[in-house]
């Protein structure tokens, strides 16, 4: 019986060490956190179903590893809503850290594109931003509950304003007949 008890313990405990760290995406939680991302556009409206939010592990120099499930997007805002709502995630869900263990720690990023741009990388320079690096101590995993994302930060998506375009365009325009006189 002690032999049972103890390979019991064994394999318990082996178990939790393999288990796979995990955080609660959420960038919302009242005395929490809060981390809002805003256009840059007049009124500093939230990106919406528009824009794609994910996290990615920053690993050591420097080096992105996605993090597939944590792909989604921004809320949608009813008729006569909160407008506010718009500036974070849609949904809160228990995302696997890929090679950390639970109750160990890990360096995050959010981050956010126009999902038209297809990924971060292909998005422009006004398509996308991206918070701060932090740091998730006590993952969740096996018997824990997911980490909350303590230290998270909102950031700006640099949205270039209309007339900001219209002056670019009639710059353009104006080399072009420069250079055919």
């Amino acid at each position: 019986m002690k032999k049972l008890l103890i390979a019991i313990t064994a394999v318990l405990v082996s178990a939790a060490a393999y288990a796979q760290g995990t955080v609660s995406f959420n960038t919302r939680i009242t005395g929490v956190l809060d981390a809002p991302v805003e256009l840059a556009a007049p009124g500093g409206q939230g990106p919406g179903p528009a824009y794609t939010a994910e996290l990615v592990l920053v690993g050591a120099g420097g080096t992105i590893t996605p993090i597939p499930q944590s792909v989604t997007t921004f809320r949608t805002v009813p008729a006569g809503g909160n407008a506010l709502l718009a500036k974070y995630v849609n949904t809160v869900s228990t995302v696997e850290v890929p090679g950390t263990s639970a109750g160990g720690s890990a360096t995050l990023r959010f981050r956010a594109y126009l999902t038209s741009a297809g990924s971060y990388d292909a998005a422009s320079a006004t398509q996308r931003g991206a918070s701060s690096d932090f740091t998730v101590t006590g993952l969740g995993g096996g018997a824990l509950p997911p980490a909350n994302l303590v230290g998270i930060t909102g950031f700006v998506i640099p949205v270039p304003e209309p007339s900001t375009i219209t002056l670019g365009v009639l710059g353009a325009a104006a080399l072009l007949l420069r250079r055919r006189k």
